[in-house]
């Protein structure tokens, strides 16, 4: 299955709070830390709702 690379490359300072709990549940919590997740729908929706503060890339998973 493939894994999903996301890092918070801007603040969440100015975003609402449904973005900024997005970005916590995601588990990012600080600029430039990098999290590992499947690729799922979920995880998907949510890269979405915040693509302006995260980058992604994908890679294959074990």
């Amino acid at each position: 299955m493939a894994k999903l690379r996301i890092k918070l490359i801007r603040s969440k300072i100015g975003s609402d709070q449904s973005q900024r709990r997005t970005v916590k549940a995601l588990g990012l919590n600080r600029i430039n830390c990098e999290v590992e997740h499947d690729d799922s729908p979920t995880i998907r929706g949510m890269v979405h709702k915040v693509r302006h503060l995260v980058s992604v890339s994908v890679g294959e998973g074990n």
